[in-house]
């Protein structure tokens, strides 16, 4: 690998830099603007999660950090079962379970990750994630998430639908990389000339105004319910990692290490639950944003986070953003949601998992009933369910069952 050049910066960085939030923009609100987390926190913690990341790994790789899609499921149902403030101890742990992956690395190297979490594990895990969603995406388009099915509420989820597949499919350049936010952009129109949307709030809000933060409280059940959701994440950390190396030809595996950016990647996940905002993950977006651009200098990235915070305070955007009619991230949900199971899909097949090994045919099975199922195990007053407990059976069953069981046979 060559050398990369000191980082410096140049006034066509900050355009560079401005148009890196953009390409995150969507996803990066969408989550909290699903979960009833602030999208101006969320924003925030984007910004100072990315900053911490960089200093963590000594402002040498190009990556943006914001709102992790694999929490989306935990947080709706932590919010309504343990309230946000418990939730968000469950996030910080989240972070924690980073922190010693990471230390974990540095003691055993790269490999111990592949060992603990191979593809037979991740794959089934994260397709449980997006089918565990799909039912929220399907009453958010229609209406019911709100309690009443409309006509008018499916019309403007296909058209918002559509108009994310073709940005993804036809367009070209930069607008082929925020495919999100062209079709929220279409349905909140849409929505806007069939009376859908309500301006008051956008007028009452005050231009400047501090986030809503909200600090976390410790919450047992909460931590166990959301801490193995983590598993997921973590390795698509170093999916990203590999994507971003392949762009710019260097190996941050190992420097700055994958220990130092799993370590980055916790810290700034642990931070954003310490104001109110979701967790954080390098975000796929940015990393094609890089390839296109070929802005490789990570100072970008800085100047994305710092624009990021400056958002973060101008109140009428969080209002405008809380004006987007539900139907309209709903047909947004259908196409990412899906999108998740394919990537668990693809996982598999891209390490030529043979699910007709008897083994790897017990673990995937197991982990997709108890996933999509609801399995849930009660330990006094505690409940261990769903991704979670998907999770977590995934591991155990990956270190327990032996190596080769033979194939498995096909029942009549």
């Amino acid at each position: 690998m060559t050398q990369p050049p000191a980082p410096t910066l140049s006034p066509r960085s900050f355009l560079i830099g401005a148009q890196m939030l953009f390409v995150a923009f969507g996803a990066l609100v969408l989550v909290p603007l699903l979960t009833g987390l602030d999208p101006n926190v969320a924003l925030f913690t984007a910004g100072a999660g990315t900053l911490l990341f960089q200093v963590v790994t000594g402002f040498s790789v190009p990556v943006f950090l914001a709102s992790s899609f694999a929490f989306i499921a935990p947080i709706s149902y932590g919010v309504s079962e343990f309230g946000l403030p418990a939730t968000l101890s469950g996030l910080m742990a989240a972070g924690l379970v980073y922190i010693g992956l990471s230390l974990l690395v540095r003691w055993r190297g790269v490999g111990i990750v592949q060992r603990v979490l191979p593809p037979i594990v991740t794959g089934p895990v994260i397709m449980v994630i997006g089918l565990a969603l799909a039912p929220v995406a399907v009453d958010m388009a229609t209406g019911m998430a709100v309690g009443d099915y409309s006509g008018r509420a499916v019309g403007v989820a296909l058209v918002s639908l559509l108009a994310t597949m073709l940005t993804a499919v036809f367009a070209r350049g930069l607008l082929k990389l925020v495919p999100i936010l062209v079709g929220i952009t279409v349905g909140y129109l849409l929505s806007a000339i069939l009376g859908m949307v309500d301006l008051t709030p956008i007028r009452e809000a005050a231009w400047f105004a501090v986030p809503a933060f909200v600090t976390p409280t410790f919450s047992l059940p909460a931590i166990l319910f959301i801490l193995p959701v983590a598993i997921a994440p973590a390795i698509e950390h170093v999916g990203d990692l590999v994507a971003i190396r392949a762009v710019t030809g260097q190996d941050y595996l190992k420097k700055p290490g994958l220990h130092r950016t799993l370590l980055g990647d916790g810290l700034a996940t642990s931070l954003a639950s310490l104001f109110g905002g979701p967790p954080n993950t390098t975000y796929s977006e940015v990393t094609g944003a890089v390839a296109l651009t070929k802005a490789f200098n990570p100072l970008i990235m800085t100047i994305a986070a710092g624009f990021a915070i400056v958002l973060a305070f101008v109140g009428k955007l969080g209002a405008f953003l809380g004006t987007i009619p539900t139907p309209v991230m709903g047909g947004i949900l259908v196409v990412l949601f899906g999108s998740i199971v394919v990537v668990g899909m693809a996982t598999l097949v891209r390490a030529q998992v043979d699910l007709t090994e008897t083994r790897n045919l017990i673990i995937a099975a197991v982990v997709l009933v108890f996933g999509v199922g609801g399995m849930a195990f009660h330990l006094g007053e505690f409940t261990v369910e769903g991704i979670g407990l998907a999770g977590i059976a995934g591991v155990v069953l990956n270190l327990l069952l032996p190596a080769h069981l033979g194939k498995a046979t096909a029942t009549d």
